[in-house]
């Protein structure tokens, strides 16, 4: 590896300046060959150009579309890959053929589009903000979407608004649900789950979760049994991270004991609730409603029965998991996962 120093500054500049500023640039020697470090970038323009800024000097950063083809070229010579959109799955051939790769760093709490069997084989990490406590509690959009979700299934508001577009005025079709008294039950009850437990309390809610990992429940959160969350109260909204623990956690058998009316809120992973028992519930009137940021096999979706059943059940609310997508919170979490890449290829540990 060899490291140089690139001047740099407004192009008009006199020659005669006195004092002339320096960059520092990292370049790697391949079969006599010295080409600077390539980084990829997946996600929103607000996260390119915070990665660019992080990267300054130590790498070229590339804007790829998020298509499958075109990541796959791009990786095979890149050196590191920030994924701020989770809307490409990497497969171990990909990886298998990008030989220069050290490192993924993601800039989302989850990575379950990212086969592991090829980077674990060669040692290449990857990185997420599930390891960041201390920046992902100033980061709020995802509690503040599964909220608004909650909020919009409770007032039937997207079904009202169109009411009133379609040139309608009938308020007696849209009975909105009164929020205090009312329960909300949590599960997974750490950081998006307490958010929405202040949320809910502010609105003078009950509050219940279910957490097995969580040993300290916040004053705002009452611990209970999953099935008890599920089945006993108005609203569940779940927060938990997909894995083989909680994969199919919110059966078919919890599903179906819900309380007549209740609403759900997923703004986690698809695959946590059994996506056929929900389609039941609220297609046979059982369920009052839900409200859904992610689906199992996105984003693939245009023929998931989910969605399908959306078109005629207007208080079936489905978004295309944008709950964390803010630009403020992009250009955060982007700064932060593009440091993780520079510590890499300076050779530290991320």
């Amino acid at each position: 590896m060899l490291r140089c120093w690139m001047r740099s500054g407004p192009a008009h500049w006199s020659s005669k300046v006195a004092a002339t500023i320096y960059t520092p640039c990292w370049f790697v020697r391949t079969k006599g060959i010295t080409r600077m470090k390539q980084v990829i970038y997946l996600g929103a323009t607000e996260g390119y150009e915070a990665t660019k800024a992080a990267l300054e000097g130590v790498a070229k950063v590339q804007h790829v579309a998020a298509e499958q083809p075109d990541v796959a070229a791009a990786l095979r010579t890149a050196d590191g890959l920030l994924d701020a959109s989770m809307k490409t799955r990497i497969t171990d051939d990909m990886v298998s053929a990008a030989p220069n790769l050290k490192i993924i760093s993601c800039a989302t709490t989850g990575s379950d589009h990212i086969a592991r069997a090829a980077l674990d084989a060669r040692g290449i990490p990857v990185r997420t903000l599930k390891e960041d406590p201390n920046v992902l509690r100033n980061i709020t959009p995802a509690a503040e979407h599964s909220w608004a979700l909650l909020m919009a299934c409770a007032r039937k508001l997207p079904a009202a608004v169109s009411h009133v577009t379609g040139g309608g005025w009938t308020r007696e079709d849209f009975p909105g649900v009164m929020l205090k008294g009312k329960r909300l039950g949590l599960v997974g009850c750490g950081r998006i789950g307490g958010w929405m437990s202040r949320y809910a309390n502010a609105f003078g809610m009950e509050v219940i979760g279910f957490d097995p990992h969580l040993a300290n429940f916040p004053d705002t959160i009452s611990p209970r049994s999953l099935e008890e969350v599920v089945t006993t109260s108005d609203f569940v909204s779940i927060h938990v991270h997909l894995s083989p623990e909680t994969e199919g956690l919110v059966s078919r058998e919890l599903v179906e004991k819900m309380k007549p009316s209740a609403i759900l809120i997923n703004t986690s992973r698809g695959g946590i609730v059994d996506e056929a028992a929900l389609y039941d519930a609220i297609e046979s009137g059982h369920l009052g409603g839900a409200g859904l940021d992610v689906l199992k096999g996105e984003p693939d979706t245009t023929d998931h029965p989910l969605v399908i059943l959306s078109r005629t059940h207007p208080n079936l609310l489905i978004t295309p998991h944008c709950g964390g997508f803010s630009p403020d919170a992009v250009r955060l979490v982007c700064t932060h996962a593009a440091g993780k890449i520079r510590k890499t290829l300076q050779g530290a540990e991320p």
